[in-house]
């Protein structure tokens, strides 16, 4: 068996010898995997994995020591891999730590990711879309519409969509993006009824989209500048929670003219451009639909609280 199946720390190539910046590139995937590895590790208590608490427990979860031992790798290891050190492990060290971490799958995908285990396609995210989804955007009206890249940036919509949201349509890049106005927005403005447990999934998502592009300007500035401007993103974001997207959620909104609209966002990959997504709003109930064709009729109509709205 040799050193590293023994998860004994080895060395790697020095990153100033990499080419193209790729040492910045991967010394940030280090430093990322780091504070997710310690984030993973404290959420987790001793009697989560069988272990007794003892005494004098001055963290919060597992010790580095304690998640090296159930893992079965050196602790020197362990510990240098937490520290965001050079070194390389073979894909079975990586899933007994996964597996001792109690890893989900969008958190293991996660894992690999900031490793450099090239087990999913790593294309490139940014792309500009094909002149047919714009026709299929528009033939979805009376639906709401509208397409999504991995960071949350709104590129197409429909008519229906922009009536439900115009703040977003609005805003102009890099800001029109739904993690920006959903954060920025006023509470008293928002439209998310049901943000406390959407924004938190939505931020993990693109969470899990960041590992990446990281190195990439455009994105590490995004996050930047929202973590400045809001301190509850800062607050989810440094959480290092990871959620894969998902098929279909419900979404519940409160506009301004209308009231609540309750519907359902079924999200459908697009093939022809990495890392975006078509998501389509479909009424839950007939007062929805309703309300949907009223903001349909009046799409420049308020949608800010009165306060605001007068401002």
């Amino acid at each position: 068996m040799s050193n590293l199946d023994r998860g004994e720390p080895q060395a790697t190539t020095p990153a100033a010898s990499m080419p193209n910046g790729a040492g910045a590139v991967a010394q940030a995937r280090r430093t990322e995997l780091a504070a997710f590895l310690r984030s993973r590790r404290e959420r987790l208590t001793p009697d989560d994995v069988g272990l007794a608490p003892g005494l004098r427990r001055r963290t919060p979860g597992l010790r580095r020591e304690e998640v090296a031992q159930l893992a079965g790798v050196g602790v020197t290891w362990y510990t240098w891999l937490e520290q965001g050190r050079r070194i390389n492990a073979s894909i079975q060290v990586l899933d007994a730590v996964a597996r001792t971490l109690r890893l989900d799958p969008a958190e293991w995908e996660h894992f690999y990711r900031l490793a450099d285990v090239p087990v999913v396609d790593e294309s490139d995210a940014e792309g500009i879309l094909e002149p047919e989804i714009q026709t299929i955007l528009d033939n979805l009206n009376p639906l709401a519409a509208a397409v999504y890249n991995g960071r949350y940036d709104v590129l197409q919509w429909n008519d229906t969509y922009a009536a439900v949201f115009p703040g977003v349509v609005a805003a102009q890049p890099p800001e029109r993006n739904a993690l920006w106005q959903l954060f920025m927005m006023p509470s008293c403005c928002s439209q998310f009824v049901n943000r406390d447990t959407e924004l938190p999934r939505m931020v993990a998502t693109m969470r899990a989209a960041f590992v990446r592009h990281l190195g990439e300007p455009t994105w590490e500035a995004f996050v930047h500048r929202l973590s400045a401007a809001s301190p509850e993103f800062a607050q989810m974001w440094a959480a290092h929670d990871v959620a894969q997207p998902g098929s279909v959620r419900v979404k519940i909104y409160q506009h301004a003219l209308v009231g609540r609209v309750r519907m359902v966002a079924t999200s459908l990959a697009l093939l022809g451009t990495p890392e975006t997504r078509l998501i389509v709003y479909t009424p839950m109930d007939d007062e929805s639909r309703a309300r949907l064709d009223i903001l349909r009729a009046n799409p420049t109509a308020q949608h800010l609280c009165a306060a605001h709205a007068s401002a």
